[in-house]
């Protein structure tokens, strides 16, 4: 489920503080070296560095 755009907005990466891309069930953090893939569950972001998967 897409979140809403207005919240995109506003979100941003709680390591690097860049913006956040939606992709697929996941946001990216669009910062250069992070590139850090927190989960979206039940519509809900969950914003958390320990909870995010590193890139590969």
């Amino acid at each position: 489920m897409p979140l809403e755009a207005g919240l995109l907005e506003i979100l941003a990466c709680p390591a690097c503080h860049a913006p956040l891309e939606e992709r697929d069930e996941e946001l990216i953090c669009t910062g250069q070296g992070c590139g850090l893939a927190y989960p979206v569950r039940d519509g809900i972001p969950v914003l958390l560095v320990d909870e995010a998967r590193r890139p590969a």
